[in-house]
């Protein structure tokens, strides 16, 4: 019988991102709170998005309308890192960077957690920036990644191509 498998991947769903910055934007554009502070949020490149306003506690706030519905859209808050904001000229600005892939110090604690928690006949091994872990069991993947969700590594985690 063939090995069963599954990936192990940290990818983002670039349009919900989109809709998560568009839905932010019009609400920095409606809200009271945000009239007259210049506030605003756009796209710098293909992963990263920059937050400007006139003063810092209005970057941050906008900060929190973006994650929040970045939450609203089931994007974890792990898959987005945000800078400090920074003074330019006037106007305060906060880069924030979407993070993608697992790097080689992520997935090794990943395949030592595997190793030293996992079942027993479960091997993993990377590929590129995922990892692919197989066994002869079923039941050994699905307590391989009851294992992982119960973990927190830092970064934002998905099970898929489950054969």
């Amino acid at each position: 019988m063939a090995d069963s498998s599954f990936d192990v991947v940290s990818k983002v769903d670039r349009q919900e991102v989109d809709n998560a910055l568009q839905q932010a934007a019009k609400e920095l554009g409606t809200r009271y709170d945000f009239r007259g502070t210049g506030a605003a949020i756009e796209w710098s490149g293909d992963d990263k998005v920059v937050l400007s306003a006139d003063a810092e506690e209005r970057v941050k706030a906008a900060l929190e309308v973006f994650k929040e519905k970045l939450i609203r859209r089931d994007i974890s808050l792990k898959a987005f890192e945000a800078g400090e904001p920074a003074v330019s000229g006037k106007i305060y600005k906060l880069t924030g960077t979407l993070v993608q892939g697992i790097d080689t110090e992520h997935a090794k604690k990943i395949t030592k957690k595997i190793r030293d928690e996992g079942p027993k006949g479960v091997k993993a091994q990377v590929q590129g920036e995922e990892l692919r872990v197989s066994s002869k069991k079923r039941d050994d993947l699905q307590a391989v990644i009851s294992l992982l969700k119960g973990e927190d590594f830092g970064i934002a985690l998905q099970f898929v191509n489950y054969r």
